[in-house]
């Protein structure tokens, strides 16, 4: 299905024309929600092929009827990301719809290509959307008796739950008593009203917290009843008729931790029930504190184990969710250098929970954690100005296969060292590197790349390096404030850039034998989909590059700048971990010679960094690799590769 909308929206927009904007050329458009619409819902629209504001306007163009009345409109769309966009409906564009009742018809997402100024449509979607100018809820079913957990989510299913923000919210009032496991009356509770969340954006199905507010923290049972409330801007609260609940209280208790071995900077994950989260955490109580108490054995690898005990503050993701960072600030790290040490924690974990006075201890249970050696993990940001920069290079359809190869060329770069190169935000390490890939140089100096972290970390002893954005501390010196690595600027390695970058000293004909037959503003042809349709393998070397062919010729250029713009990144996190010369003076290694990763960007030529006829890659010189191989241990072999001397 996805081939046969891209083909027709292809078609709508270039039939007799020249190559279509690779951006958008693939441009499609698969779902709306949510179905019902209320004043201040934010439309989500999902596809393929959105762009940006600066390389296309997009709006949506709904046609149809609502009853007897014909409904044409088309409204500015917001990019979210490539896949997503956003419209806000309010009030007027509700009575664009024909305010109350039902609109019947299609959705199309129209981009006007900044490239060549032409209208993309994607394939009409038939579309039912309800309007509603105010929301009544109704609870179908939930899980109204058992055994919970002081704040465990509870579940309702039911239709017309709102969604946050200019909606408005959706809550639930809890009233009842409360009748304690140690003896006493069944104690009444005054109706305490809480946010109630949708699931996945759904109008069907939502979820609270049991919060402490409602029984306290002891152990007990409690009776009462549920109602779903909603609450519009403007307009009364409308209320869902109430559900009898009856519910066992238990006290906390740990089921398991992973993962099984955790280094510095690392989440472990402590999964059971009953925890509750001081105002810092999401969905936090004033004097609420969750404590984990440990006590058992640590051993040192290769030494005796010893006696250890202490008490964890963690962070409280949600009632039966908690996280502890992993650092060097509390009994575990001053009991082990958790940057040179492993080890072996051997313990009970004991919960114990403080809210209103109360204080409630669960049952220990016995855990195990290895403290593994330290790793260095490094997000790798890919900015939609970094993709659309692409363009520049004619490459802007092939931006997955060059991403494949940049994340080959770091890899490769720090083979034997314990760091881990991703494309997504980390939620597994609290502390790790960013690196931005943005299009153009905001320094407007034609850099590569910047480290524009603070000082030279030598140990790399931060961990956390963002290496992009603007940081006012290095600018202090006159140094650029802005880091990143900029792809616009590698077309300085044409002898004939255009006005699009500055061509440096080491500019190369082999640039243009390479990209010239993509580069629209030399006459080329941009790769499209359909030069990337089929079986397409990797590069694993650049013999036979440039090529003549035009297969091949896409091939080798996506070789060529993935190693272009890969090598770039494992150059700058190079700096930010402390090279070149640690604990020394000076970020580049002296001199020249060849294939070394971290000479001065003069000194490293463009067939070296491409990786072609026979030059690159360029690696670490000997001792920055055991360097790295120091501070970032790893259970992977070091590199057998041949390594040039530093000095």
């Amino acid at each position: 299905m996805r081939g046969a909308v891209a083909i027709a929206g292809l078609a709508a927009a270039c039939a007799g024309r020249d190559a279509p904007d690779p951006g958008v050329e693939s441009l499609e458009l698969t779902h709306l929600a949510p179905a019902t619409i209320v004043p201040g819902t934010r439309l989500v629209v999902t596809g393929a092929s959105f762009v940006d504001a600066p390389w296309g306007e997009t709006t949506l163009h709904l046609q149809g009827r609502s009853g007897a009345r014909a409904i044409d409109v088309a409204w500015p769309a917001t990019f979210v990301d490539f896949t997503t966009l956003g419209v806000a409906i309010d009030r007027g564009r509700l009575a664009e719809l024909g305010g109350d009742g039902a609109f019947r018809g299609t959705a199309t997402v129209e981009v006007v290509a900044a490239s060549d100024h032409r209208r993309y449509r994607t394939r009409a979607l038939p579309v039912e959307l309800e309007l509603r100018t105010r929301l009544a809820p109704a609870t179908a079913a939930l899980a109204g008796r058992g055994v919970i957990f002081v704040n465990d989510a509870i579940e309702l299913s039911g239709d017309g739950f709102l969604l946050g923000g200019d909606e408005g919210a959706s809550v639930v009032q809890v009233a009842g008593c409360v009748a304690l496991q140690a003896g006493g009356a069944c104690r009444p509770v005054a109706m305490i009203e809480l946010p109630l969340t949708a699931i996945a954006g759904s109008r069907s199905r939502a979820r609270f917290a049991f919060s402490p507010r409602i029984a306290g923290i002891q152990s007990g049972a409690f009776t009462g009843t549920i109602a779903v409330v909603n609450r519009q801007p403007g307009e009364a609260p409308l209320s869902a008729a109430p559900v009898d609940v009856a519910y066992d209280l238990v006290s906390p208790q740990v089921f398991s931790i992973d993962p099984p071995a955790a280094s510095l900077g690392q989440y472990v994950l402590v999964r059971g029930g009953g925890w509750i989260g001081n105002p810092g955490d999401p969905g936090g109580e004033p004097g609420a504190v969750t404590e984990f108490e440990l006590s058992g054995t640590l051993r040192r690898s290769g030494g005796a184990a010893l006696p250890f005990a202490t008490t964890l503050i963690p962070e409280v993701v949600d009632g039966r969710l908690a996280r502890y960072v992993i650092n060097t600030d509390d009994a575990l790290g001053h009991a082990l250098d958790l940057r040179g040490d492993t080890g072996e924690l051997t313990a009970s974990v004991t919960p114990v929970v403080s809210f209103g006075g109360d204080r409630v201890r669960g049952p220990a249970t016995p855990i195990r954690l290895a403290i593994a050696p330290v790793k260095q993990v490094v997000y790798l940001a890919f900015a939609p100005s970094y993709v659309e920069g692409l363009r520049d290079f004619g490459l802007r359809a092939a931006s997955a296969q060059i991403r494949d190869r940049i994340l080959a060329a770091c890899r490769e770069a720090y083979r034997g060292v314990g760091i881990e190169f991703r494309t997504e935000p980390p939620s597994d390490f609290a502390l790790f590197s960013t690196v931005e890939l943005v299009g153009v140089d905001p320094n407007d100096q034609g850099l590569f790349g910047y480290d524009n972290s603070p000082g030279k970390d030598s140990g790399n002893l931060r961990l956390y390096d963002r290496l992009g954005g603007v940081n006012a501390q290095t600018q202090e010196d006159g140094s650029p404030g802005f880091g990143g690595v900029f792809v616009r600027s590698l077309l300085g390695f044409s002898p004939h850039p255009g006005r699009l970058a500055r061509s440096v000293a080491g500019a190369d004909p082999v640039f243009d034998q390479l990209f010239d037959p993509f580069r629209a503003d030399r006459g080329g042809t941009p790769v499209s989909a359909a030069d990337l349709a089929g079986e397409q393998p990797a590069l694993g070397d650049g013999g036979g590059c440039p090529a003549r062919d035009r297969a091949r010729q896409i091939q080798c250029a996506i070789f060529a700048l993935g190693n272009l713009i890969g090598g770039t990144v494992a150059h700058e996190v190079g700096h930010s971990l402390g090279l070149a010369n640690p604990y020394q003076d000076g970020f580049h290694d002296p001199g020249d010679a060849p294939n070394r990763l971290m000479d001065a960007g003069d000194a490293r030529p463009f067939l070296e960094r491409a990786q072609l006829m026979g030059q690159g890659p360029a690696v670490f010189c000997d001792g920055e690799y055991a360097y790295l191989r120091r501070i970032l241990p790893s259970a992977e072999p070091a590199s057998a590769i041949a390594r040039p001397g530093c000095s």
